[in-house]
This record gives structure tokens, sequence and C-alpha cells, in this order.
């Protein structure tokens, strides 16, 4: 099949097949990571804009990385650093840019909306690295990329999704993606961390960790947004990790053969105690390692798409 999108905004418009289509490219990608040469000189036709207006370490470095790997042109924004801070909107900023030829568009932005709004405006192909509290499609498909490799399959899993979903785009594209290809998902957390209207997911929704974990497959730990919680949001972080912290002994309500997840960066000893992130079943490391191999699949398929 071929993958019908110019664009990758979010997991919740794409397809099934067009899902596994990623992941099945991502393979060929993340067999290359291990080699003496980890670089291919597919796109060295292509420039990618990478635009950061929020902080980032892992997905900034991925998405870098994965386009270096393909011998792609890279060119960093980061709006602490440019024109932003002189009072510059975002549509001139873009504009400029473009005006120099660049071919995609990798966006972080702290507002819903802006990597189609780019895409909009400019016809150039957008990867969306995260917009507000909507979608954090790579991301997603990193996860469901480990949970394929380990498992072999989605159907009759059942992922849990622990934490802070309130502020989570991860949540988000996790919870698309995994619906359209058959896995059960729970989404646990406080009340007051799970998003207003959780009923238009389709997924069970609990606040007793407990419930959530039994009999888990995978469990997938958001982070607690500490910049959000002078909202009252959690009586404490203490009391956080006592009613709603991944720690050893809730692993062991899990599956026997399970794993645990997190997009990073981790509270340790917050929302997952560390004994737990290191232990031998936290495929934590290997989520990183999948990103790059999943970015180059997104960035490849999308420079084909351009070729036609």
């Amino acid at each position: 099949m071929s993958f019908s999108h110019k664009s990758l905004i979010g997991l919740r418009e794409l397809s099934s097949e067009e899902i596994l289509f990623i992941l099945d490219e991502a393979q060929a990608f993340r067999k290359l990571l291990e080699r003496d040469i980890k670089k291919v000189p597919t796109l060295r036709w292509l420039t990618v804009l990478n635009m950061f207006y929020e902080p980032s370490t892992r997905t900034r470095i991925s998405f870098e990385l994965a386009e270096k790997r393909l011998s792609a042109d890279v060119v960093n924004f980061s709006a602490s650093t440019s024109s932003v801070q002189k009072g510059e909107n975002l549509r001139d900023t873009v504009n400029n840019i473009l005006a120099m030829k660049v071919d995609m568009v990798v966006i972080r932005h702290s507002s819903v909306g802006v990597p189609q709004f780019i895409e909009k405006k400019t016809g150039v192909p957008v990867i969306n690295a995260g917009d507000g509290t909507n979608e954090h499609p790579t991301q997603a498909l990193l996860d469901l990329y480990t949970i394929r490799e380990k498992f072999g399959r989605f159907s009759g899993l059942k992922v849990v999704i622990l934490g802070d979903i309130r502020h989570s785009r991860v949540a988000r594209s996790n919870i698309w993606g995994l619906k359209k290809l058959g896995a059960k998902v729970v989404m646990c957390a406080p009340k007051t961390l799970l998003p207003p209207h959780p009923e238009v997911f389709g997924v069970d929704v609990t606040s007793d960790v407990e419930e959530a974990l039994s009999g888990a497959n995978v469990v997938n730990v958001l982070r607690l947004q500490l910049e959000r919680q002078d909202a009252g949001y959690i009586p404490s972080l203490r009391e956080y990790r006592m009613f709603w912290g991944l720690t050893a002994q809730r692993t062991k309500l899990l599956d026997p053969d399970h794993i645990v997840m997190h997009p990073g960066p981790m509270n340790r000893g917050v929302e997952i105690d560390p004994d737990v992130a290191d232990a031998r079943d936290a495929v934590i490391l290997e989520q990183v390692t999948n990103g790059v191999a999943i970015r180059m699949a997104v960035i490849f398929t999308l420079a084909g798409e351009m070729r036609g």
C-alpha cells in the first residue's frame, strides 16, 4: 500500500494500515542503526527545518539524527534565539525561512493546530513533533513499534496509560493508534488529571491504579507535568507517588509477560520508582533507539510522497 498523506499531523487521521506501513518501514531503519556505518545517501536532496518552540531533548535530537542518517540537510530553529523574541509572529517566521527553500518542516509548539496552520499556509510537508495537548504522533509510533517488537501483536493486549493524561499529547496519540490496532486501552489517573471528557476516547477509564494494572501487558507511565501542578491538580508529589506511582509492588499486579514504558523525561520517585525504571522489563531506552528508526521511516515516507 502507499501512504496517502502529505504530512504527519496525528494518528487520529491515519488508518490501521497506514500505521502498520510506517512500523514496517521502520524495521529496515532499525537494522541500519545496528551497523557500523549508520548512514545512507537516500535523501541528499532534502532540506529539513526543525522548528522547536518548546524545550526538547529526546525528540529534537532524535529527529536531527534521523535526518542526518538519511543524509538530508538539517536546519535547526530555536524560538529562544530567533526573531520571535523581537515580536515576529509564526506566519512571518515560517514564510521567511521557507523563502530559503526548505523542503520539509518538523515543528513542536505549545498551541494546538500549529502544524496544520503551517501546512495550509506554506504547502510544505509538516511533521508534528507535538502541538499543545493535542498529539505527538512520532512518539506514539515508536511506542507502538516497541510493543510490537516485544509481543508481535496488538490484539488481545491490555495497555494501561498511567499518569498525567490531562496534559499529555503522547497519551492521545497512543490511544488513537492502539485502538485502531486492536489493543484494549485503559486510562488511569486521578480524576483531576483525566481529560475533561474522557468518554470521547472510547476506552476504559479508572482512577483505581490496582484495578487498572491487574493483568496488564503494557503500562506506559506518563510524566507528571510538574510545571502545571501549581494549579492544584494533586495534593502533593508524595501523595501522588503513594496512590498512583508505579512502584515495584504494583508491578506484581501486571501480567507476568509485561513491559514498562515511559516517554521521558522521568520524574524518578514520583510517577515511577527508580528500581522500576531500571528493571529488566523496562524498555525505556529501547523506546529512545526505536524513535530514531521511526522518525527515519516517517521522513523517508513523506519524502517519497513528494517525489510521487
